[in-house]
């Protein structure tokens, strides 16, 4: 058997160019008996971990590429140029510096040089070449274009030109797909070879995996180009030899130059890099010199905590070790919560976290310092009582039994994960202050992808076949509204889709194609949230790109994290926004000042609304079915709120009557075991959280809680294998060699056998669908707020929330519908009192006059501009005469009029409308 390595490949991140998936083509590559593969997508590395992770997977060798786009002349000409074309050109990387290389010629083409393409020069390959292998590409490189123009002189000097830049390592390119051209140019490419003395390597240009993927690879570049395939103009690969060939297939066309041949295998054998995986790349908190880190965040965590815990009032919340010790040593709640920090703070400084957490408690501590609304929290670190007490969230884990493993676990090797919510207008103000804090090279947001989905995907399929809107809209609607749904799935669920399938030939063309395309990668944007921060220049760890002026990383979320660096999410909460702008209009309408975090969260008012269904802009109760769950369930408690969001989703909502029932008879819960009702007590017998599954496996069976949460991973994944092996270590327990015991197991702890299996069978049917008990307590604390503001003061509170809605004109009538219903008049826009946004008089709502058709920002400024030199409008003359008459147009006057703006002045708006125009003229 021949052996040869293709060189030259274009995976799915060829975005609509490449159709091939990394997994399929590793799977071919492995099929096809090569031992090596490279990846060549055009102008970034976006699949590069991804392919390289597959392939070592797969036993094969990963090579690292791209094929780049070279400017002629300047990358930094950005203008029709004659010698300023862009051409191919195909890089490898050798080790870690030409990897390094790679990643910042990537990045500066995009960043710098991006002109239709991301473009590097000559000049800047020259400096950043070490470690790269080059090849000459395709028909689309330099040398190439120029012995098709019939200009050989030039093809010599370009081919000499990279020849000095990689010395050894730069080859001339043969391919040949069926094409003529190509024929012709290899011939003087092997006369050039001989000529200049560079080696030749054979490559097959790839862009799918099989022969008969050509046509939904056509398909492909009709979605890109908006074309279809019945038209003649478009654009399209000459042949259908675009394919992952097998060795015989490339020796066979190539057996004229089998030393071109055996190059592939020595280029193979130049390049080796490895990615190194789960390497800590967290920046350093910038500190004092001489302070040490650990120490710092263990003071700030220790002054929080007496802050925060009434058993420390007596010291004031001034910290005192000594007298912090005493404490401990004396009251048994100051031993548990000293201890519980103690135990976290060892665990980070053990994984190396502390410089993470002073990160987080940083850009919090900037935010709430600077009139930022922050959040409860989100996600597990609401069971950190060190995010607890250094501000970063504000639930207390000790009260509501969150646990700090199911956040960080001591057993697993994973980034710590602490999302953050922010006031939606606020939060670029905290991205700011990072990017400042640690260098504008050293921060950047993180991209993500837009994949075609079945139902798109069928549709995009059926526009570039030319189907009719009315055929392709019909089979679209037949996918199923299911989460994580495929085509092929599809066709399971929905009999009359399998039927069309089976009986029209056209229906099966139409899906045979999209099958092939669904799920490749179709944009690429900008991740909502997700900062990525390193601790010097991203680009030394990251190649990078431009995403509508805003640079961001060409890797994801989950493939920064493999590799060691640090991911941040900062969210903009439109609820934080609200409940600020409602804060400030009880203090101006009011003079009641609000501290939101510090309310009673136990007053049986508030309650007693969500009972009653009353939950019209109340934090995650709102829909219609959670207002009827609060109507059955009468929340009389926090804990109550926590279960609910938790509970209302698919899977867990069948516990609801349970739940119901064991609230209204307590008594009357049943336990399997005695030993399971200190952990289910507070959800009346039933499994409502993870991290009830983690204490029943901690107190039950005797797992650390570490452990335990490994355990409740593999349940929610379903390993079936690795499932019945726990299922023994929890019934029995684990003895090692030594007949030590290392998990007790329920029979050591008096639990039966019969009783043991059973539990584990309700944790194993409940594990996959349990929520984040941590995350329902942030987000419970979000929703009694809003609560609170609305049965206390909905005036203020109905202003703030129909200003987040301004533009949807639905939503803004229901809420005005529902502040009449219960009592608020909203009173119509004037042009004397109404400002841009909802504002509160008394107990009444003036009419924004942002939320008005037509009227913008300009208008709007000029009438309150005048307004504010005390002059009041006393008729349309009047405000005719002192409005700008740049920045009113006839539009905005028209609007104010129809909504009853200048009735305050006496005149009827059917004259106005008559008038207006000539008075405005």
């Amino acid at each position: 058997m021949k052996d040869f390595v293709h060189l030259h490949v274009h995976t799915e991140y060829s975005l609509l160019d490449g159709s091939g998936k990394i997994s399929k083509l590793i799977k071919r590559t492995k099929e096809l008996g090569m031992k090596a593969i490279a990846i060549t997508d055009h102008g970034t590395m976006y699949g590069a971990v991804d392919f390289y992770k597959e392939a070592i997977e797969n036993g094969i060798k990963p090579i690292i590429g791209c094929e780049i786009y070279v400017a002629g002349k300047s990358m930094y000409i950005k203008e029709p140029q004659k010698d300023n074309d862009t051409y191919h050109l195909v890089l490898l990387v050798k080790n870690k510096v030409g990897y390094e290389n790679l990643m910042k010629i990537v990045s500066t083409a995009s960043i710098e040089g991006f002109y239709y393409k991301p473009r590097v020069d000559y000049e800047f390959l020259k400096e950043n070449c070490e470690g790269l292998i080059a090849t000459s590409a395709c028909l689309g490189g330099e040398v190439q274009k120029n012995l098709l123009r019939d200009n050989k002189e030039k093809a010599k000097e370009v081919a000499l030109k990279y020849k000095e830049i990689f010395k050894d390592d730069f080859y001339l390119e043969l391919q040949y797909h069926g094409i003529s051209q190509q024929l012709q140019v290899n011939e003087m490419l092997l006369e050039l070879s001989k000529e200049c003395d560079i080696p030749l390597v054979c490559t097959n240009d790839t862009h799918y995996i099989n022969e008969e993927d050509s046509k939904s690879h056509d398909v492909l570049l009709c979605i890109q180009t908006g074309k279809t395939v019945e038209d003649k103009t478009r654009m399209r690969y000459p042949s259908n030899q675009f394919y992952l060939k097998s060795p015989e297939e490339m020796y066979e066309t190539f057996s004229y130059i089998p030393e071109a041949m055996e190059n592939t295998l020595k280029i193979a054998e130049k390049c080796d890099f490895d990615y190194k995986f789960h390497e800590s790349k967290l920046p350093k908190f910038p500190l004092p010199e001489g302070v040490d880190p650990f120490e710092y965040l263990r003071g700030n965590c220790y002054k929080g905590l007496i802050e925060r815990y009434e058993v420390f009032s007596a010291l004031n919340g001034v910290l005192d070790e000594e007298r912090v010790n005493k404490i401990r040593e004396e009251n048994e709640e100051g031993k548990l919560l000293c201890d519980r920090l103690d135990y976290e703070l060892g665990i980070i400084k053990k994984m190396g976290y502390v410089d993470y957490f002073l990160i987080v408690w940083d850009f919090i501590k900037y935010a709430n310092e600077n009139g930022i609304p922050t959040g409860p929290g989100r996600g597990s670190a609401a069971g950190a009582i060190v995010a607890y007490t250094l501000g970063i969230t504000k639930i207390d884990p000790i009260k509501y039994a969150l646990l700090f493993e199911r956040f960080l676990n001591p057993e697993r090797v994973s980034m710590p994960d602490i999302d953050s919510d922010f006031c939606y207008e606020g939060r670029q103000r905290v991205i700011d202050y990072v990017v400042d804090k640690y260098g504008e090279n050293n921060v950047s947001q993180i991209i993500t992808f837009g994949t075609m989905a079945p139902r798109a995907c069928i549709r995009d399929v059926g526009r570039a076949m030319n189907y009719s809107y009315a055929e392709v809209d019909k089979i679209a609607k037949m996918i199923p509204s299911v989460l994580n749904i495929t085509i092929d799935k599809s066709l399971e669920m929905n009999s009359e889709l399998q039927e069309l399938y089976d009986v029209d030939e056209r229906v099966r063309e139409l899906i045979d194609v999209a099958r092939d395309l669904e799920g490749l990668p179709r944009h690429s944007s900008t991740h909502a949230a997700g900062v990525v921060i390193a601790s010097h220049p991203l680009v030394e760890y990251v190649p990078l790109q431009k995403n509508e002026g805003m640079i961001v990383t060409q890797f994801t979320m989950g493939t920064l994290e493999e590799l060691g660096l640090l991911k941040m999410d900062f969210l903009g909460l439109r609820t934080l926004t609200v409940m600020d702008e409602a804060i400030k209009n009880i203090w101006e309408n009011q003079g009641v000042k609000i501290d939101i975090d510090h309310i009673d969260f136990g007053d049986s008012k508030v309650y007693q609304m969500i009972g009653e269904g009353k939950t019209v802009g109340v934090f995650q109760l709102e829909s219609a079915g959670m207002t009827s769950f609060m109507r059955d369930l009468k929340p009389d408690c926090f804990e109550d709120i926590i279960a609910g969001i938790s509970l209302y989703r698919p899977g867990p909502m069948a516990e609801i009557p349970k739940y119901i029932e064991g609230k209204r008879n307590p008594d009357k819960v049943e336990y399997v075991t005695p030993q399971l009702e200190g952990i289910l007590d507070v959800t009346y017998g039933v499994m409502v959280y993870q991290e009830q599954v983690m204490q029943i496996v901690r107190d039950l069976g005797g797992y650390s809680l570490g452990r335990s949460d490994l355990v409740r991973r593999a349940m929610s994944k379903k390993k079936h294998k690795v499932m019945e092996e726990e299922r023994k270590n929890f019934v029995h327990g684990i003895v090692d060699e030594e007949g030590k015991i290392v998990v007790p197991g329920c029979i050591r702890n008096g639990i039966t056998e019969e009783a043991a299996n059973k539990i584990f069978d309700q944790m194993m049917d409940f594990a996959s669908y349990a929520f984040n008990k941590s995350h329902a307590a942030a987000y419970a604390v979000v929703g009694y707020q809003t609560a609170y503001l609305m049965y206390y003061y909905p005036a203020e509170f109905i202003a703030a929330m129909l200003n987040s809605i301004m533009g949807n004109n639905e939503k803004v009538a229901y809420y005005i519908r529902f502040a009449e219903e219960i009592g608020i008049k909203v009173l119509p826009p004037d042009i004397n009192e109404s400002f841009s946004k909802f504002t509160v008089q008394g107990n009444t709502i003036r009419f924004g006059l942002s939320a008005i058709k037509n009227v913008g920002v300009n208008v709007i400024e000029s009438i309150v501009e005048r307004r504010k030199e005390k002059w009041k409008f006393k008729s349309f003359s009047d405000f005719c005469n002192k409005i700008d008459s740049g920045a009113v147009n006839k539009r905005a006057v028209e609007s104010l009029i129809k909504v009853g703006a200048f009735d305050s002045l006496g005149v009827y708006r059917s004259k106005l409308i008559a008038v207006f125009e000539k008075i405005l003229d």
